[in-house]
């Protein structure tokens, strides 16, 4: 049996090891502060304020266990019994938060594409939505939901990929037919 205190606990990365990160890579961005976002919704002022795509993230389980991260253009519609099929995957349903904080080390309202830096594991398989793909760039938290970060849409490919992770561009759903802000 394994002793307690014998377990070392993995912090997850903190917004200035993204930062890091990104630098290490040569990767520029450009960081905003603001409130804090929960939700697609709060983020609508944001959105016409800051140029580029943004993001909704969904991390998904499906009923076999595996884990999924989707980054999504926020006005685009996500059917998930669509995506599961789409997938070959059993059925989802939204991770846990404790298990988000275990595997992404972020909580809910923070999930983002830069997460991945902490699954060092490589449980989670990235999805990305072809539609983000349109733009040069492509705006994520950067770990925490009280600043937005714009990253050109190659260097996000390039540093999900520079983590080991595998990802998959696909179209997932319409985009929803709202007013461009």
């Amino acid at each position: 049996m394994t002793d307690p205190a014998a377990v070392t606990i993995i912090q997850p990365a903190s917004r200035q090891k993204l930062f890091e990160r990104l630098a290490e890579l040569g990767i520029e961005t450009v960081t905003v502060e603001h409130r804090p976002l929960f939700t697609v919704a709060d983020s609508a002022d944001l959105e016409r304020e800051l140029s580029g795509a943004h993001t909704k993230n969904l991390f998904l389980k499906d009923d076999k266990g595996a884990l999924f991260l989707v980054v999504a253009q926020s006005t685009t519609k996500v059917d998930l019994k669509g995506l599961s099929r789409q997938f070959g995957a059993g059925r989802f349903s939204f991770g846990k938060p404790e298990l988000l904080l275990e595997v992404l080390g972020v909580t809910p309202g923070s999930v983002t594409a830069f997460a991945v830096m902490n699954d060092d594991a490589l449980r989670v398989r990235v999805i990305i939505d072809a539609a983000l793909m349109a733009h040069d760039t492509i705006n994520c938290h950067p770990l925490e939901n009280t600043a937005t970060t714009s990253i050109a849409r190659e260097d996000l490919l390039r540093f999900i990929r520079a983590g080991g992770h595998q990802l998959t561009i696909e179209t997932l759903s319409r985009v929803e037919d709202r007013p461009p802000p």
